[in-house]
């Protein structure tokens, strides 16, 4: 096992840098604002809070928080041009310096692609770089389900992004920071991770994380040191 001083350093001179969006590039759950949005807030919550604790698969936690919201397409939209995401403060310095490093930055998320790609035109991530997943809808806008085959709807999805990535970009060092348990997960692969408590501190990931902060500022200041 890598010690902290191994892992900064790993970060220091890594190829890419993959977050995780929702409670650590943005400050709210996708989700949890779409649900709320659609007014089916509370009930979707406690479900989101299950599946963080790890109690059930992902898949089947968004089966079920989907099957319950329902979102048309003009609801995704109009939340998206009403309530937009709200970054986390420094994240938009952190991936500016990261990008002027030439670091590769990746989005990967298990909240949707629609609001994801919008996070990451605000941060100058091109959308290539996102993987999230993508909701369905019927030719009149109507809640069809979501793309099932994305790897990011399956517990352990955000390790085969980072595998997928290793493999088709060769990078031989791949951080992962984010504030969940699949974010933990996904190293390894990934080479390190950083538990991100900015938002909200998810006890498991705090524990378990041999890096672990709650403000970008932090990781910014790895790079100056360098």
């Amino acid at each position: 096992m890598a010690s902290l001083m191994e892992l900064k350093e790993i970060f220091r001179s890594a190829d890419a840098v993959c977050f995780d969006v929702d409670s650590t590039v943005i400050r709210e759950e996708g989700i949890d604002e779409l649900a709320k949005f659609c007014g089916v807030g509370d009930a979707v919550a406690e479900m989101t809070r299950r599946a963080m604790g790890g109690t059930v698969t992902f898949k089947a936690a968004l089966t079920a928080r989907l099957g319950l919201i329902r979102p048309s397409y003009e609801q995704v939209q109009k939340l998206i041009s009403d309530n937009p995401p709200q970054l986390t403060p420094g994240i938009r310095e952190l991936v500016s310096r990261l990008h002027q490093r030439g670091v590769q930055v990746f989005l990967v998320s298990g909240g949707f692609q629609s609001i994801v790609e919008h996070v990451a035109l605000q941060l100058n991530i091109p959308t290539a770089n996102v993987f999230a997943n993508r909701l369905k809808f019927y030719f009149n806008g109507e809640y069809a389900g979501f793309d099932e085959t994305q790897p990011t709807a399956e517990s352990g999805g955000k390790g085969k992004v980072i595998s997928h990535l290793k493999e088709q970009f060769h990078f031989k060092k791949v951080v992962m920071i984010g504030d969940g348990a699949t974010d933990m997960e996904a190293c390894p692969p990934g080479d390190c991770f950083i538990g991100f408590g900015g938002n909200v501190v998810r006890k498991q990931v705090k524990e378990k994380a041999k890096w672990y902060i709650t403000h970008f500022d932090e990781l910014l200041k790895e790079l100056e040191e360098r």
